[in-house]
């Protein structure tokens, strides 16, 4: 006569304090930090960018050259990482992707012409590629079904990351020249570490509590809406990161042209922006899981409208301020959106993960060429001027189709 079969994981949706689905700290922690030194990283290469323009007497579309080839590299491969990894998961891809990485480092820091540093950045865009998607899925593994939470905490590990790579860039790199990115290497080599480590833990207990937050993730939206949620996030990503390019690539030149700032001072403005983001990005995702996602896309892109407006006619001091503020509200989205798309198709971590880091990266890279070469045509300043209307496309918000967690 046949046993009846154990149901562990069924046990562990019905039971909330079971510990398959308690927030694991140490594991969303450790993503976060490595998500840290990923993107710190990452960040060195545009807050160098004025010193490879001097040594390579580049252009700024050339500038924007190099950040197209790093951001497309790193959008195109991430979709199709996250989409394999779904049906065939790659746990130990995390610590291999970082290992391209640090021989994309040692690329840059030994560039002696600029097709070099085309591959330098190209080498390091695969690194990130990799990076993404997996890591993302293991914040969600960690989360206990508090997505945003978990999503947020992941993405502020980032947006540190970034924050601390222009002030890392201007304390070691541009004092001691370009060989001095070879010091990224270390930090490189402690994110194998800690990614190893996460790996290990992945492998043991990730996909049994995967399959413990089956049932928290909902049934998703209908295919016909899919297509329509998929476009509006797209018009929201573009407004959100093309804006966002014209600080992280070309703040540092604004500022210099239009206050005669020195590269080391800019550069400290550029750390006050990036650490709003980091802060807002922080806060994003526990106000989504409170009072839902389109609530939070609505406040970052509405709120912010008004100061990017302001930006380009305000003195020095004030425009730190509103730098400031922008860089706050307007990065309380990108969490949001990141779990709107995983609730709109259920079942998909690694694919959506990947579509919209990689649509981030995209944007990014193709928003940061297409400045350059304005900047070019018609000066840094025009571009501010232009790119301040960017957040009212946030309007768009009002077409996003309701998920279980996008109430208003």
């Amino acid at each position: 006569m046949s046993q009846p079969s154990p149901q562990p994981p069924t046990a562990a949706v019905s039971d909330p304090s079971s510990p398959a689905q308690g927030f694991a700290l140490g594991v969303v922690g450790a993503a976060a930090f490595a998500h840290l030194l990923n993107d710190l990283i990452q960040a060195t290469l545009p807050a160098i960018f004025p010193m490879l323009k001097s040594n390579f007497d580049l252009s700024f579309g050339q500038i924007g050259g190099i950040a197209l080839v790093y951001q497309i590299t790193a959008s195109l491969l991430q979709p199709w990482i996250g989409l394999y990894t779904d049906r065939h998961p790659m746990p130990y891809l995390l610590p291999a992707g970082m290992v391209v990485t640090f021989v994309g480092i040692a690329t840059l820091a030994a560039a002696h012409s600029y097709p070099m540093l085309l591959l330098a950045a190209a080498i390091v865009g695969v690194g990130s590629a990799t990076f993404h998607p997996e890591a993302s899925r293991v914040a969600r593994m960690g989360s206990g079904g508090r997505f945003g939470t978990a999503q947020s905490t992941f993405q502020v590990g980032g947006n540190t990351g970034q924050a601390i790579g222009p002030l890392l860039a201007a304390a070691v790199v541009i004092p001691h020249g370009q060989s001095a990115v070879a010091w990224l290497m270390l930090v490189a080599g402690l994110a194998v570490f800690v990614l190893l480590r996460l790996t290990r833990w992945s492998v043991q207990h990730g996909q049994a509590r995967l399959a413990s937050l089956a049932g928290r993730r909902g049934s998703g939206l209908p295919r016909s809406k899919v297509v329509q949620a998929i476009a509006v996030v797209a018009v929201l990503m573009f407004a959100k990161f093309v804006y966002i390019a014209s600080f992280t690539n070309y703040f540092t030149f604004y500022l210099i042209e239009r206050f005669g700032l020195g590269v080391q001072q800019s550069q400290v403005c550029l750390f006050l922006f990036l650490g709003a983001i980091a802060l807002g990005t922080f806060a994003g995702g526990p106000v989504g899981d409170r009072i839902g996602r389109k609530a939070v896309i609505w406040i970052s892109f509405l709120g912010v409208a008004p100061f990017a407006l302001a930006l380009p006619y305000v003195g020095l001091v004030a425009t730190a301020v509103l730098a400031v503020v922008i860089g706050l509200v307007m990065s309380s989205a990108f969490a949001a959106l990141v779990v709107y798309a995983q609730e709109a198709v259920p079942g998909r971590v690694g694919m959506v993960s990947g579509v919209m880091f990689g649509l981030m990266f995209g944007i990014g890279g193709i928003g940061a060429a297409a400045l350059g070469q304005l900047a070019d045509a018609r000066g840094i300043v025009w571009v501010y001027h232009v790119t301040a209307f960017l957040p009212l496309l946030g309007l768009a918000t009002a077409l996003l189709p309701r998920t279980a967690g996008g109430r208003i």
